[in-house]
């Protein structure tokens, strides 16, 4: 384990507590790094009529299941909870013992305090399901983020968990997950790939880490600044879900700046 990255995250593990108003954000003023990203404006400007479209029995089906998910609370009594909370830390340490599920290990991580269950107040146990998730599929990446890893860093970083939680968060805010119908133009490119992958959120999840992280780079961000590179992500997978081209999570451009091994 990095002395300097764990360095870096214990002192900022205590501040990242917001969740981000989905009306604020707007389109980023940075172009996502070596990519070129081709226009979708016709789509986008025809998107209203997609406003009141109906949903096909597999759109229903993968909406509520997914919906059922977001609406769980993480429970620390709970044993399925605990155990997961558990296999998250051997992915992100796996050569380093956990003391307990209360412990100021879990700052190395990116908590804000010695109890991670106060954290997944704003995303829930899905926020835990997708760092698993990420963890498990794009091992590589998970670290790099985890670590920090290449790039210029600023001196003050973003937590790894906290911004986590907060990614789930704005993704459950952009895809209407929380209301009726999803009204966005976005949201409805997103159910028809939901409707033929139900890990589509959670492979979203994974590619709006990574933009996250990339963006944080190419604006050159400092941690006062995270509120305003989550808004240019948000843009950013808006922008991509609604290209004619995507009709998969893995079609979205920023999806190669994801690695496995």
């Amino acid at each position: 384990m990095s002395s300097n990255c764990l360095s870096k995250r214990s002192h900022l593990g205590g501040d990242l507590a917001f969740f981000h108003n989905s009306s604020t954000f707007a389109r980023p003023f940075l172009p996502l790094t070596n990519m070129i990203l081709c226009g979708c404006a016709q789509q986008k400007s025809d998107g209203e009529k997609y406003l009141n479209w109906d949903l096909t029995e597999d759109q229903e089906e993968r909406l509520h299941s997914l919906r059922l998910r977001v609406e769980t609370v993480f429970d620390n009594c709970r044993s399925d909870h605990q155990e997961a909370l558990k296999e998250l830390w051997t992915a992100a340490f796996p050569n380093s013992h956990l003391n307990g599920l209360v412990s100021s290990q879990w700052k190395d991580m990116g908590w804000q305090g010695t109890d991670p269950s106060t954290d997944f107040r704003g995303g829930g146990f899905i926020s835990l399901e997708n760092l698993l998730f990420f963890s498990k599929r794009y091992p590589k990446t998970f670290q790099q983020l985890l670590y920090k890893k290449g790039g210029r860093r600023a001196t003050w970083e973003y937590p790894f968990a906290v911004a986590g939680v907060n990614i789930t968060f704005m993704l459950i805010q952009m895809l209407d997950l929380r209301s009726g119908k999803p009204r966005s133009w976005a949201a409805f490119c997103f159910l028809r790939i939901l409707a033929e992958d139900e890990m589509a959120f959670d492979l979203l999840y994974c590619v709006a880490f990574k933009v996250m992280d990339t963006l944080w780079l190419a604006m050159r961000a400092s941690y006062m600044e995270f509120n305003v590179v989550m808004k240019a992500t948000r843009a950013q997978l808006e922008h991509e879900l609604t290209m004619e081209l995507v009709s998969r999570i893995e079609d979205m451009p920023s999806y190669t700046l994801l690695q496995r091994s």
